[in-house]
């Protein structure tokens, strides 16, 4: 995949192309991001637009989904001549993509091999590329033999540490890299390609408010139970802002419990709250859209578009602040803390 065809991160991937085409790109690199926003699928294609036999030059790349305005890159791979596919296929002689085993680790033999490899004269493109996904996970002996490679890389190899956990890197590695933050995926890139995979309008957007920016974690997931979570959310607001009567919100407070507790273990009953309150807090922020009378191309959930602006006129700015507030505490309690999901459900409408 080019750089131009990556999803979001605009000004990392004209930061890239630019590098590329000016040959001015730093010999070892981080990319440093949450999982599944594409940090190694724009490694692959900056180690294609290294080794493109048919490079494209001032390419325009479609508008972004959450800036809505075009780019163009100084330089791209084609993504079609015989080397961009190979090295798709990771099967590219000038292209190493170390993983971890499946221990979880990156073992030193692993790291010593491509170190000893980097040293050669690229056999069939201009540069060898070195790409370590999951770079967390090499242990400290490897990392210690990366190290002399990071400081004084051969001229014609680059390295690339793909990690949602760079602070798990040794110091000495992460000072020796350059480092490019890959931050969370906005809602609306996320569910165009969910779409453009043949998903559901309502399914996609679901997926989308729950993935977190992940785009990788919305594929993973059972896109019916995020549309399922929305529902629920959706549910919970409107009814809130129908009462006041401490037993009607009691009784809302049980369409967030978990629906299976006899089967789910503790951590999966936490795992689906935490799901439906990431979706909550999504359709807040529509919620404040509607209440400040903010353009309405912002919102999110534009298919709830009618039902949210109903639901909103109950939602001065200070509720939905404290609305935000609670949902955050929640979130906490849950991922942090253990909390009971009930417990955290029942206080929960009392705040919103």
């Amino acid at each position: 995949m080019p750089l131009g065809d990556i999803i979001g991160h605009q000004p990392v991937i004209e930061l890239l192309a630019r590098a590329v085409a000016r040959d001015s790109l730093p010999p070892s690199l981080i990319f440093a991001g949450l999982e599944g926003v594409g940090k190694r699928t724009t490694a692959v294609a900056v180690a294609q637009a290294l080794n493109c036999q048919a490079p494209a030059s001032n390419v325009t790349r479609d508008p972004s989904e959450s800036t809505g305005a075009p780019t163009v890159l100084e330089l791209d791979a084609c993504g079609k001549c015989p080397g961009c596919r190979r090295i798709a296929r990771c099967v590219h002689g000038d292209v190493q993509i170390i993983e971890p085993l499946e221990t979880g680790n990156i073992v030193i033999e692993q790291v010593r091999d491509a170190v000893e490899r980097s040293a050669y004269r690229p056999f069939e493109g201009r540069r060898r590329v070195v790409i370590i996904d999951g770079a967390d996970a090499m242990g400290e002996a490897a990392q210690d033999a990366l190290l002399k490679t990071l400081e004084e890389p051969p001229s014609s190899s680059v390295f690339i540490l793909v990690t949602a956990r760079p602070d798990a890197l040794l110091p000495t590695v992460r000072s020796r890299c350059a480092r490019l933050r890959f931050g969370p995926l906005a809602e609306a890139e996320i569910a165009a390609a969910l779409r453009d995979r043949m998903l559901g309008e309502d399914e996609a957007r679901a997926a989308a408010v729950a993935s977190g920016g992940s785009l990788g974690y919305a594929l993973r997931a059972d896109t019916r139970e995020f549309a399922q979570a929305r529902s629920v959310a959706a549910g919970l607001l409107q009814t809130l802002a129908d009462t006041s009567d401490p037993r009607r919100r009691f009784e809302a407070a049980k369409t967030i419990h978990p629906r299976d507790r006899g089967r789910q273990t503790p951590a999966e009953q936490r795992a689906e709250l935490a799901t439906i309150l990431r979706v909550l807090s999504s359709l807040l922020r529509d919620l404040a859209i509607f209440s400040t009378r903010a353009d309405d191309r912002l919102v999110v959930n534009a298919d709830l578009a009618q039902r949210l602006r109903t639901v909103s006129r109950a939602f001065d700015g200070s509720r939905i602040t404290r609305a935000f507030s609670a949902v955050g505490e929640a979130l906490v309690a849950l991922d942090e803390r253990n909390a009971s999901p009930k417990i955290v459900a029942d206080w929960l409408v009392f705040q919103l």
